[in-house]
């Protein structure tokens, strides 16, 4: 990218936006001095201080619930040296990021990186403030810049006791030169970083203050409902406005693209029930035959195909099977899967020919000011997305931004007014961007002792960068792929050693349009090794244990944070048993977003086939823990997913079109649902890895394999409601 983000045409922002997600490490100039923003006093483009000791701390990822606002927040106030007190936080807007050269750096939230990958800048941010607020003091006092401290908002000299408040020093200090080199503190020093803090964003959403994109509003605001063609890759064939131009409120009928009709009206239920209303004639295109049985026979023909593409190998994992003197075969299968967002998508637009605005919640600010220049034909520059609270993203508000685009069409149809486009749940579930579909055949070789020899993982299914990112597909691979599968390095490394090794890809594309889903690709893998794992260890008449330690013996912290859970809970003793059930355990571990993460899983399984998780130990090693109540806090609410995904996370594709439309056909685990969960936290340091999504990838197969201990059954196929648990 240009070091001069202004200099880019439409297109190349486009690019840059689009591709935003992806970036890894860039250069990010501290842009200091109030004068540029005007008479803010901002001590750097990280720190604003205000006359009364409000510390406000800019923050250019997106908060969804996972924590990463307070984390950020924490690890700039402790660099700072901020009273924790005295600290609130604000969102700059990807246009300020792109007339200041991008001095924020990444606006991207996804991939559990908001912390791991921008944890560095945002430190030195902090870190160059607090010098700079020193070095104004020391001018004031006239004496050397050593014989100052920094502490609590506060700056001492130290020989005379003499103290200036950080309000009292901002102005000032916002007018130095910022220093070049700039050390950060060693984690052992940390006071705030590192420490349980109560989350900034608590106190608002439980009182009902925070405001979300579906709350938002603006004067004059008009409302919004969109229907887009409920097959994918149809169109709008015809359209009778004139049969609803009539119903209160209704102002006008609109296309948006090819392929969708919006109503807007004074109040969204007008403009909704207006919209259930309106004949619509749709060109059903050439996806209406396709359903879930074509998809799985698809898939099942890429198994065995020749046309695959090697994400990892060693050794020669064919010819090791083929000499092997005795061969484990299983075929597993994962199914297209909802982000399910609480809040469905929405954004409220302004468009004038001048100007293009949008409020919106994203997980890509950049990404989402890009839709909005495209859709709206004027430069970036011309453009701004003002960020809202997100009620859950997952994924689905990052990559993709379909409803800001859609927003931006229609509110140019209605030029000068703001209009709020919000999607009913229907057009959640129907038009999401969903979890890939994948089929996996693992086959593995075993010596006369039960030695394995080889393991061959071939993996047939969807692409999820063919369907976002196709400029990112290199010679066929998609690397995504092959999440908890790489060889040994820093990301979704695989944690076992084998003499030969085999993972591939036949890649199929359904119609279905693919997304980044919390956890991408992770979870399924973790699902289809640790249970094949485990059917080897029974194969072989081994410990599900014993068989993983010997095969991870090169891989250290992926075997700590196994030997961590089954310590905890308890393995190689029978487990308690509850209301007079036997429980069973099982376990499962894997590497993904940077962090090691392994789980056991305790259940029950009733005579009936009643299935009942009853606690859930799991281990992460983040490297380094910013805040351990909050990764306490993702763990938990990864398993509240994870297990919703396995226990009833299914879309089936019926005449070319998702047949789940509500949570009724959709459901989610409730409280009923939910087991015991106990987190261990132990960070080794060295390393920064991510905690929101990690552990979603092990609650499944840990209770599948818990499954089998108790029922004899395995299950290769999900989610579980379609499954009989009765003991075989």
């Amino acid at each position: 990218m240009s070091t001069d983000a202004l200099s880019l045409d439409r297109r190349g922002f486009l690019k840059a936006g689009a591709s935003a997600g992806l970036v890894v490490g860039f250069h990010v100039p501290f842009a200091g001095g109030a004068a540029a923003q005007g008479a803010a006093p901002e001590v750097n483009a990280w720190v604003l201080v205000q006359p009364d000791d409000t510390v406000v701390i800019r923050i250019a990822r997106s908060e969804m619930g996972q924590g990463t606002l307070t984390g950020l927040a924490q690890l700039v106030a402790e660099e700072l040296e901020a009273n924790w007190a005295k600290v609130t936080t604000e969102y700059p807007t990807p246009g300020q990021n792109l007339a200041r050269k991008r001095v924020w750096g990444n606006f991207s939230t996804g991939g559990s990186r908001g912390i791991r990958e921008s944890h560095d800048y945002v430190r030195k941010g902090g870190a160059t403030a607090r010098l700079m607020l020193m070095q104004a003091a020391a001018n004031e006092w006239k004496v050397p810049v050593a014989q100052v401290r920094a502490s609590d908002s506060v700056v001492t000299h130290v020989p005379s006791g003499r103290k200036l408040s950080y309000g009292q020093l901002a102005a000032a200090a916002a007018k130095l030169e910022p220093p070049t080199d700039v050390p950060l503190k060693d984690p052992k020093d940390w006071k705030l970083a590192g420490k349980r803090l109560a989350r900034l964003d608590t106190v608002d959403k439980v009182t009902g203050k925070q405001v979300y994109g579906a709350d938002f509003t603006l004067p004059g605001m008009l409302n919004a409902a969109i229907k887009d063609c409920p097959v994918f890759g149809g169109k709008v064939k015809s359209v009778d406005a004139a049969a609803i131009q009539n119903r209160p409120g209704v102002k006008k009928v609109v296309r948006v693209g090819d392929s969708a009709v919006a109503v807007v009206a004074d109040t969204w239920w007008r403009a909704k029930t207006a919209l259930d209303a309106l004949p619509i004639e749709w060109d059903l295109g050439p996806n209406v035959k396709e359903s879930s049985a074509t998809t799985a026979a698809m898939l099942k023909g890429g198994l065995d195909a020749s046309d695959a593409v090697v994400g990892n190998q060693n050794g020669d994992a064919r010819a090791a099977l083929a000499a092997a003197a005795r061969v484990v075969e299983a075929v597993y299968s994962y199914p297209h899967q909802n982000h399910a967002t609480m809040e469905p998508m929405s954004a409220t637009a302004r468009y004038t020919p001048q100007r293009c605005e949008v409020w919106t919640p994203t997980q890509n600010g950049e990404a989402a000011l890009a839709a909005a220049s495209e859709a709206s034909g004027l430069p970036a520059a011309q453009c701004e997305v003002y960020k809202q609270m997100l009620g859950g993203g997952f994924g689905r508000r990052g990559a993709v931004h379909d409803w800001v685009r859609q927003a931006v069409e229609i509110a140019k149809q209605v030029p000068g007014t703001p209009v709020k486009l919000l999607w009913s749940r229907e057009e959640d579930m129907l038009h999401g961007r969903f979890h890939p579909v994948t089929q996996c055949k693992l086959r593995a070789g075993l010596d006369a002792q039960g030695n394995v020899t080889a393991l061959h993982m071939r993996i047939s299914g969807q692409s999820i960068l063919a369907g976002v990112f196709p400029q990112n597909i290199r010679n066929g691979l998609d690397p995504v792929v092959f999440q908890g599968l790489n060889a040994p390095g820093p990301e979704a490394s695989i944690g076992y050693s084998f003499p030969n090794l085999l993972v591939d890809h036949a890649m199929r594309n359904p119609p279905v349009p693919p997304g980044f889903w919390r956890g991408v690709n992770l979870n399924q893998n973790a699902i289809y090794l640790e249970s094949f794992i485990d059917e080897i260890a029974h194969a072989t008449r081994q410990d599900p244990l014993a068989l993983r330690r010997r095969l991870m013996a090169g891989h250290p912290k992926h075997l700590a944070v196994l030997d961590a859970v089954a310590e905890k809970a308890g393995w190689g003793r029978p487990a308690p048993d509850v209301n007079g059930q036997k429980v069973y355990r099982g376990l499962a571990q894997t590497m993904g977003f940077g962090s090691y993460v392994a789980a056991c899983a305790e259940v029950s399984v009733s005579n009936d086939g009643e299935l009942k998780v009853h606690r859930i130990v799991a281990a992460t090693d983040p490297g380094h823990a910013v805040n351990p109540q909050q990764i306490e806090a993702q763990v938990e609410g990864s398993f509240a997913y994870g297990l919703s995904a396995a226990l009833f996370g299914e879309c089936t594709l019926k005449d070319g079109r998702m047949e789940q439309q509500n949570f009724d056909t959709y459901p989610v685990v409730q409280m009923r649902h939910m087991p015991k969960v106990e987190t261990i936290v132990m960070p080794s340091g060295g390393f920064w890895g991510g905690v929101g999504e990690p552990t979603i990838a092990v609650a499944a197969p840990a209770v599948l394999n818990a499954i089998f201990a108790a029922t004899g059954k395995r299950i290769r196929e999900l989610p579980l409601k379609n499954q009989s648990l009765r003991r075989a």
